[in-house]
């Protein structure tokens, strides 16, 4: 299964890195504001922190230390993954790690996210993000439903063992 979960990330950062390139050295030059919808923008904004910009700072070490951190969650989330044995659970892994990877790859690259996606309704933005943000959401949301919903003679451990 850990293929699929492989091809998966592959694809979220084959998507990220595309889409960012795309806007910050393409679109964004110079930096405004497009409306594509009534409900959506493509802006350019910069994530030093984490998720919604929590902890957004310029400390020359926050890079280093977010992405220290991204990693330890993609070496928890590939064990997790080589242990799975079901496709749609290695699949919605390999978003998380894909999203991650291409997170990475930014703060490493810029000292910070690139966040591009504004969506908004009566006034309310919500925090811009990526295509790396969209698929780590997705995968957790995934992740969340499946060991919500599968029934429980279904679900394994992560050491492959029934519960």
């Amino acid at each position: 299964m850990w293929r699929i979960g492989l091809i998966a990330a592959a694809v979220v950062v084959a998507i990220d890195q595309l889409s960012k390139w795309w806007v910050v050295d393409v679109i964004m030059r110079p930096p405004r504001v497009i409306e594509l919808t009534p409900f959506l923008n493509l802006v350019m904004g910069w994530n030093r922190g984490v998720s919604f910009g929590l902890f957004n700072t310029a400390a020359p070490w926050a890079p280093w230390v977010f992405s220290g951190l991204a990693s330890a969650i993609v070496v928890f989330m590939w064990i997790w993954l080589m242990r799975t044995e079901l496709k749609l659970v290695a699949a919605t892994i390999g978003l998380i790690i894909g999203g991650a990877v291409g997170n990475i790859i930014d703060r490493l690259r810029y000292g910070a996210v690139a966040d591009f996606i504004d969506v908004h309704a009566a006034g309310y933005h919500w925090p811009a993000f990526n295509a790396a943000d969209s698929a780590i959401t997705v995968g957790a949301v995934l992740l969340v439903a499946d060991s919500l919903l599968r029934p429980a003679e279904g679900r394994k451990n992560m050491d492959g063992q029934a519960n």
